[in-house]
């Protein structure tokens, strides 16, 4: 495992932060913090901290939007069937809950269709588009997939269903001949912001039905907490359109969630706690995604959809249970994954890790990638057998384009589609070996060592009196976090524990402290540093040390503290 390196910001210029400091009324450091997030005017900060509805682009600046509401409009004046299909994690499902409460409220001839993970896979299926034309449907709404579905939707035609796709991952070489594409990737679509979740297309969708058939524009927002719980999920830019429905969809989670969501809140155990974007990814989404892992999406869509609260809190308790079973699955293939690396000893010069195992669970080694990243810092793939093909995930480290160097193995595939930072793929069995070599040796030659090691940037080097209720009242308004607006990540040097440190976890791999500098003992900060307790010996040896961490609000029976949770230690000095 590589150590991790920190790397502290260049500051901002100067005369950009003194122009936010006079006309916001903050003092330097919040207006650093600003500017690094590309705020360097008073009315970009009014947008960044007060996020809001007119912001929103017109949903008409999207490439064949006039087309597909035109279409949708003309199948519920004909009585015509709708298929609302969608893929089977928690964009796809929130995506699909989100259209078909939203149509079905208003037109009874609508159906939605998760297609199995197993027996069917990701995306349009063949089985879907049977279904959809043994039930009568000649307009299918594809959400969250579809941009590749070049075959698919050709057949769908074939069987007389036209497609309207809704999707925000990249495009291949050619276009699937869909009724309308709507993705803000593809070409020639000048929509002003690319990177929409999968359900916030969808929601585009809805508003400018809305807006032609004379319907409420709020009866459209009323779904924007779904939005938010896609984009928290699927882990696209918290920046522009994306930052502003988050933020109005996590104020809907706390204030009136949605049904379903609301119970997945109490589940969760965040009944009366202040959610925010770390609760949806660690608590919220892993329960939806468990059931297209564990059993089947649809079940995550019927507990999305649900318009009684006993219907909701009894889906919401199925799903829950899966999240168990998927937390016992995952937990012990990891072990197995970690074992099988150790014990070969050509893992040592790897750039990558490629594993297969026939009987791994194939719904979650997409979060076994994850977990092995933690240890090995590579890009790495998960394989399990699939029907007569081996089907897994890859995931990849910062910086690095995975997608590119899985490109460059395509011949040996027999699908794969993703992104720069996650990707699946499906191959023979025989060409694993194969791949694995070749997909190591395009790592190899495109990856640098930089990128092989974790490296935490650090925004700011504070004092702990720089920690006062003002700056936290401030640094809460930065929220919503996710991607191109992470948690700022302080650097406070030369503290020490005050005497309370202690190892905690059920296998003593965290550490609970409490920090201050030795000559100012009267400041000091709860902190929490996970999988950290390797540290223990040093800082139980009373020397100070430099630390990085971000600044947190923690609530424990009810009772709201600000804490430090840390993200590194290193002895005092070494960090320049």
């Amino acid at each position: 495992m590589y150590g991790k390196k920190w790397v502290v910001k260049t500051l901002p210029d100067i005369s950009v932060r003194r122009r936010l400091s006079e006309s916001l009324g903050i003092d330097d450091l919040l207006a650093v913090l600003l500017a690094q997030r590309g705020v360097t005017g008073f009315e970009e900060a009014r947008t960044f901290f007060r996020p809001d509805y007119s912001l929103l682009h017109s949903p008409f600046l999207m490439k064949d939007m006039n087309r597909a509401v035109e279409r949708i409009g003309h199948a519920v004046r004909n009585r015509e069937r709708i298929m609302i299909y969608g893929d089977y994690d928690v964009d796809g499902t929130t995506s699909v809950a989100m259209v078909y409460s939203f149509f079905k409220k208003r037109y009874p001839a609508v159906d939605y269709y998760i297609p199995d993970r197993y027996t069917e896979g990701y995306g349009i299926s063949a089985k879907g588009i049977d279904t959809a034309a043994e039930n009568g449907c000649t307009l299918m709404i594809s959400l969250d997939c579809g941009t590749k579905a070049i075959d698919k939707i050709r057949y769908a035609g074939a069987k007389g269903i036209d497609v309207i796709v809704c999707d925000h991952h990249y495009p291949g070489a050619a276009l699937p001949p869909a009724f309308a594409m709507l993705n803000p990737k593809c070409p020639g679509c000048e929509y002003p912001y690319k990177e929409l979740s999968g359900c916030g297309v969808g929601f585009k969708l809805l508003q400018a039905y809305a807006q032609v058939n004379g319907i409420p524009v709020e009866e459209v927002y009323e779904y924007i907490d779904m939005v938010a719980v896609s984009i928290a999920s699927d882990i696209v830019p918290m920046d522009g359109e994306n930052r502003v429905m988050a933020a109005l969809g996590i104020r809907k989670l706390n204030e009136n969630p949605s049904l379903g969501l609301k119970s997945l809140v109490k589940i969760s155990g965040l009944d009366g706690i202040r959610q925010q974007v770390d609760d949806i990814v660690f608590k919220i989404g892993p329960r939806i995604n468990a059931a297209g892992r564990m059993e089947s999406g649809k079940r995550a869509v019927q507990l999305l959809i649900s318009d009684d609260e006993k219907t909701a809190r009894e889906f919401g308790e199925k799903i829950d249970c899966f999240n168990s079973d998927r937390k016992n699955v995952d937990s012990g293939i990891t072990q197995q994954a970690l074992r099988m690396i150790s014990a070969d000893p050509e893992q040592e010069y790897r750039k990558s890790t490629v594993l297969y195992h026939p009987s791994w669970h194939k719904g979650v080694v997409g979060i076994v990638a994850s977990r092995l990243i933690n240890t090995y810092y590579r890009p790495t793939v998960i394989l399990t057998q699939s029907g007569n093909f081996a089907a897994g995930s890859a995931r990849s480290v910062e910086g690095f384009d995975l997608y590119s160097a899985i490109d460059a193995c395509s011949d040996l595939l027999e699908n794969f589609g993703g992104h720069m930072y996650a990707a699946g793929i499906t191959l023979k069995v025989e060409n694993i070996r194969e791949f694995s070599r070749r997909f190591d040796r395009a790592v190899a030659s495109t990856i640098t060592e930089e990128q092989l090691a974790p490296t935490i940037y650090i925004d700011a080097e504070i004092e702990l009196e720089d920690i006062t209720p003002k700056f936290i009242r401030i640094l809460k308004q930065f929220q919503p976090f996710g991607p191109q607006n992470l948690p700022p990540v302080f650097l406070t040097r030369s503290v020490t524990d005050t005497g309370k440190m202690k190892i905690v976890g059920k296998s003593g791999e965290h550490l609970k402290l409490e920090v201050c500098r030795k000559d100012k003992p009267d400041i000091c900060f709860p902190a929490i540093g996970f999988q950290l307790a390797e540290h223990y010996p040093v800082i139980r040896s009373g020397k100070p040390f430099d630390v990085c961490y971000t600044i947190e609000e923690n609530t424990f029976r009810g009772v709201t503290s600000v804490q430090l949770y840390i993200k590194d230690i290193q002895p005092a000095g070494n960090v320049h």
